[in-house]
């Protein structure tokens, strides 16, 4: 990333930090794309225990009332005891010793020209941690800044937000960036939507609202079978739109896991020659069951001339470290660093996406 600090997520130091390993652990399980329960159990534990002092945490394990507070298990419990006498859990030491697989020179620099992420979600829609978690994580990995872009409010599954539900997350995000020194170039959290793409292409979210957002990212999430000349229409439509600044895993595939979804049917060319006509970057998502668009589009979407995000799409903290699965697909396919949008400067996105 384009800063240090990769390695030192969740601050754990020579004196172990029992909450620390335990937001580590959950982090590598995230990473490793692990079930959401057992992540769940790591990551609640640690918010327990976040509220108390070492010294109490140390009693705790002494007296064995540890696994008597509510969110902490046999598991997590063996953890924190490791960690109150010194050593690193072994259930961490396990995780880090699966270290992804190396990239080639093209990706890594690539990775290392990545200045932020320009699609993720909180717990107020689907996602599974906080905002200050998720932006907490961010930091740790060297971003410059973060884009948070929960769902809109069509998409219920996904606990959508309401007009009024994003209103008060821009204030919480304001609040938070007066704390980080935004202002003065400090991290930088980043307001957003990722707004569903309707039927007949419009947006699915205030007007007015849309416009108050750093970043917008448009993505088809119902009726993915559409006939091709319909779904064509509809994304054309989207990417006319002026607020729309990012066109979202375009194909809507799933290709891993119980949720194989073949791509929509839609004309590739002229979209793309769209989004690039428009401005409207082409996504590269970096989820594992995603990895949206296939090779061959965006090979089409680097000839069109299209301008690009790579993104994780992360719905948990560990997946916001997923910027490598883009990056090795987007170094495979030659896309130019240079139309690469969050490969530069916040200052110039906002000045592209505001303009």
């Amino acid at each position: 990333m384009h800063a240090s600090g990769r390695a030192t997520i969740a601050g754990v130091t020579d004196t172990r930090d029992a909450v620390a390993d335990l937001r580590r652990i959950a982090f590598l399980l995230e990473r490793a794309h692990e079930s959401t329960y057992r992540v769940r159990a790591f990551r609640t534990a640690a918010a327990v225990l976040r509220r108390r002092d070492p010294d109490e945490i140390a009693r705790l394990v002494r007296t064995g009332e540890l696994v008597r507070l509510k969110g902490v298990g046999e598991v997590t419990a063996k953890c924190v005891a490791e960690s109150v006498r010194g050593e690193p859990p072994a259930y961490l030491q396990k995780l880090e010793a699966i270290e992804p697989s190396p990239l080639d020179t093209a990706a890594e620099a690539l990775l290392e020209a990545i200045r932020g992420d320009c699609h993720s979600h909180t717990d107020a829609s689907d996602g599974g941690s906080p905002l200050r978690e998720m932006v907490e994580t961010a930091q740790a990995l060297g971003h410059d800044y973060l884009v948070i872009t929960d769902h809109s409010p069509r998409l219920t599954v996904a606990n959508g937000l309401s007009a009024d539900r994003l209103r008060a997350q821009l204030d919480d995000i304001a609040e938070l960036n007066a704390e980080l020194g935004a202002d003065s170039g400090g991290f930088r959290v980043l307001t957003g939507i990722e707004v569903d793409i309707n039927e007949d292409g419009s947006l699915d979210q205030d007007e007015d609202l849309l416009a108050r957002l750093d970043v917008v990212v448009a993505s088809v999430h119902s009726k993915l079978r559409m006939p091709r000349a319909e779904m064509t229409e509809r994304m054309l439509t989207a990417i006319d739109n002026p607020h729309v600044d990012v066109l979202g895993h375009c194909t809507g595939r799933m290709v891993t896991g119980n949720r194989k979804r073949p791509e929509s049917q839609f004309d590739a060319a002229a979209v793309f020659a769209a989004c690039a006509e428009r401005g409207v970057a082409v996504e590269v998502n970096s989820r594992p069951e995603r990895l949206d668009p296939p090779r061959r589009l965006l090979r089409l979407a680097v000839e069109a001339g299209c301008r690009f995000t790579i993104d994780t799409d992360a719905h948990a903290p560990g997946q916001l470290d997923w910027l490598r699965n883009g990056c090795e697909r987007a170094a495979e396919c030659e896309v130019p660093t240079e139309r690469i949008m969050n490969t530069w400067p916040v200052e110039r996105l906002l000045t592209r996406t505001r303009g």
